[in-house]
């Protein structure tokens, strides 16, 4: 009998911004599964590629890191899957990733690499980038000082891609071959020393009785674990060890840290004379030249603005369209449905709960894609970490550190990954500061909300053209100035600390590749639709029977005007009978309306709510919302399908909360009613999956409850301020 084998594991590390996800997706030709880590919450992107007749190898993408020397939880997995540490699979190679524009600040990771005794293969990237800068790498020195295989290749046109799988069998198949030993080995004796102590407290199964892996572990806990770290999944002994070998060079006036990393960068600055040369070079770059705009403390933040207005302009000029189109499948399929069905609650359970509250969501899908392949364009061509730069100026101000604005701008997607994005900060204070500031940013779940209330008063190819995309700007703007505004004052209160300075990484400016945004934003919707599929589908079916039920018969007034219009309209049908009678409908459904258990429950916290100029359905609306912000949107369309008259079957959700009128005949989603609720929305924290990940994250309850009481708090007053002060003015 034949057993089976798994296939060899390449691990695939790098930088951050060394185009690593970009190769990993030309390897794999975008064909990867998304799984968590054995024994941790965080995820892992694995895919398969063919090395030709060598057969098939798994390739792991590593967390972005700059170097293994962990003081954050994405810099620990990295070690634990390059190391291949318990209870990750140890690697059969490990490939690494450089940016030929930043030689010798990626090749630090490389030492460290080779250091752990693991078959390494590097890929050089970026290379014709360099070229136009007037600068040339050396391969064959490169190969000849590092002592592994080196190739050249270019992730976006996928040049040199068949050298390396060619490479990568040939050290599969000959691990020896590159596995050269450390390049830089330190020479002063008491180091060696201390170094050694520690190696003796690396545990046996990390080590596996390799001295050049128990002296490269050593080197890492000298440099990683100290007192107070948050570091986990390491042995208490080896802790000891590398806390009592730091504080004996500290006794003698020394400093281990910068030893070990002034040791490496010499070995670096020794040999990068060599390694990278002048070909020709006139003037300055055209990366240098554009940096001069763009990174301009004022014109820069201006075109920064502006791009973003552009940004969500289209957001509705190219999506509506396409959203118009959804909605009219949707309201045919219902009507299809209500059509084939006999009447009765399983079809109005169908229509109006599965349909009506999934496809009101859905139709927003187009604006969602929309905005992540504007994300991914921007990561793609090198210009969002200049406007990270950039926002460094204000963050500064507010006691945020510079790294923050990397999750803040991932969630304007969603706060969930933004959240988990906190993790390469280092200290537990920036983390906390920025996890209490994240829920504030504005996420994609409240696009759908934001596309629902602005068309609502400001309908596309009506007025001004821009209007659209001018108040989408305004409250994404607001949300940042709020969660901005927030972190200034929690950090001079509940998480006070000094601030550290921001040490970025600027890369140069690049052609997008196109096939990794399309696998981001794919990736991204495809969550988002789980949520639509699990969460809003749930949600809206829930919402649906506390809409219907008690089963109430309309009042006896109500009935008896109803019997009478339906006889009149057989006897001598009118349009002003058949008008009359569906008046009369709508009433009766209005009375069921209120007397169910969600409209009971809305007509409870009406009180609350009425100063914020919202109505009772409104309130439903929100109940609903705490689930996930976008559940609002399904609510309101379950809330309006039950409500609506039969022959209202193919009206959209849009028309629907337009004509929605207060009982004394006034319009209910007025301008202004719609800007407070869209400051509501913008400031509660009304989303679980959130305040799960922050517990998860905080390993506490304390956080997600102070997270969801201060944010509850700001939106109702905030959305107060906006409705009231909007009526003192004189607006509607």
């Amino acid at each position: 009998m034949t057993v089976a084998t798994a296939a060899p594991l390449v691990a695939l590390a790098g930088n951050p911004n060394a185009g690593k996800s970009a190769l990993f997706n030309r390897l794999t030709g975008g064909n990867a599964r998304v799984a968590n880590y054995p024994g941790l919450t965080v995820e892992r992107e694995e895919g398969r590629v063919r090395l030709g007749a060598a057969g098939e190898v798994r390739l792991l993408d590593v967390p972005g890191t700059y170097s293994l020397a962990a003081r954050s939880e994405d810099e620990r997995i990295a070690l634990f899957a390059v190391a291949g540490l318990p209870p990750l699979e140890a690697p059969d190679a490990v490939l690494v990733v450089l940016d030929a524009t930043q030689l010798a600040r990626h090749l630090y990771l490389a030492l460290q690499v080779i250091e752990l005794d693991a078959p390494v293969v590097v890929a050089v990237n970026l290379v014709d980038t360099l070229a136009k800068e007037g600068l040339e790498i050396d391969r064959a020195a490169l190969e000849r000082d590092l002592g592994v295989p080196v190739v050249f290749v270019s992730a976006l046109t996928g040049a040199g891609v068949q050298d390396l799988r060619a490479t990568l069998a040939r050290v599969l198949a000959n691990p020896d071959s590159a596995r050269p030993g450390p390049r830089w080995v330190p020479q002063d004796p008491r180091l060696l020393g201390w170094i050694d102590e520690v190696g003796s407290a690396v545990p046996a199964d990390w080590h596996r009785s390799n001295d050049r892996r128990r002296r490269a572990l050593a080197l890492w806990a000298l440099l990683s674990l100290e007192e107070g770290d948050e570091l986990t999944h390491v042995p208490e002994s080896l802790r000891r060890a590398a806390l009592a070998a730091t504080d004996a060079a500290k006794s003698a006036l020394r400093n281990l840290d910068e030893e070990i990393v002034r040791g490496r960068y010499a070995w670096i600055d020794e040999r990068e004379g060599r390694f990278v040369r002048a070909k020709s070079r006139t003037g300055l770059s055209a990366t240098d030249r554009a940096d001069r705009l763009l990174l301009h403390p004022a014109l820069g933040f201006a075109l920064f603005v502006g791009l973003m207005a552009v940004v969500f302009q289209s957001l509705f000029a190219w999506a509506d369209p396409v959203i118009g189109w959804i909605e009219l499948a949707f309201a045919w399929l219902g009507d299809s449905v209500r059509t084939l069905l006999p009447e009765g609650l399983l079809t109005d359970l169908a229509v109006d709960g599965v349909i009506a509250g999934v496809g009101g969501v859905l139709v927003f899908l187009p604006q969602i894609l929309l905005l992540f392949f504007f994300i991914g364009l921007m990561e793609d061509t090198g210009y969002m970490a200049r406007v990270a730069f950039i926002m460094d100026r204000l963050m500064r101000i507010v006691g945020l550190h510079g790294r923050a604005f990397v999750p803040m701008l991932s969630a304007y997607a969603c706060a969930v990954p933004a959240i988990l994005g906190t993790r390469t900060m280092e200290r537990q204070r920036d983390r906390f500061l920025t996890m209490m500031s994240l829920p504030l940013m504005t996420c994609s779940a409240r696009l759908p909300v934001y596309g629902l209330l602005i068309a609502a008063f400001a309908a596309p190819g009506e007025g001004n053209p821009m209007t659209q995309g001018l108040l989408l700007t305004g409250m994404y703007l607001f949300g940042t100035f709020m969660a901005l505004a927030a972190a200034a004052v929690l950090g001079r209160t509940v998480l006070k600390g000094k601030r550290m300075p921001l040490l970025l990484q600027m890369p140069p400016y690049r052609r997008p590749h196109l096939a990794s945004i399309w696998r981001r934003m794919t990736t991204r919707t495809g969550i988002f639709v789980k949520q639509a599929g699990s969460v809003i589908l749930v949600c809206s079916v829930l919402i649906w029977a506390l809409l219907t039920f008690p089963r109430s018969p309309p009042s006896d007034t109500t009935a008896a005007a109803i019997k009478v219009a339906q006889a009149e309209q057989a006897e001598r049908p009118s349009p002003e009978t058949e008008a009359r009678l569906a008046d009369l409908e709508s009433e009766a459904a209005g009375e069921q309306l209120r007397k169910s258990y969600a409209g009971r429950f809305g007509q409870v916290i009406e009180p609350a709510i009425a100063p914020l100029g919202f109505d009772w359905k409104i309130g439903v609306g929100l109940i609903g919302a705490f689930a996930a912000r976008e559940v609002f949107v399904s609510t309101m369309a379950v809330v309006y399908n039950v409500e609506a008259a039969a022959d209202e079957t193919n009206v959209t959700l849009r028309e629907r909360i337009r004509d929605a009128r207060w009982p004394d005949g006034r319009a209910v989603f007025t301008p202004l009613v719609c800007l407070s609720l869209m400051v509501f929305f913008a400031l509660a924290c009304q989303c679980m999956s959130t305040l799960a990940v922050v517990k998860r994250e905080t390993n506490s309850w304390r956080w997600p409850a102070f997270l969801f009481a201060y944010n509850g708090a700001l939106a109702w007053v905030c959305s107060f301020a906006v409705f009231q002060g909007g009526k003192l003015l004189g607006f509607d």
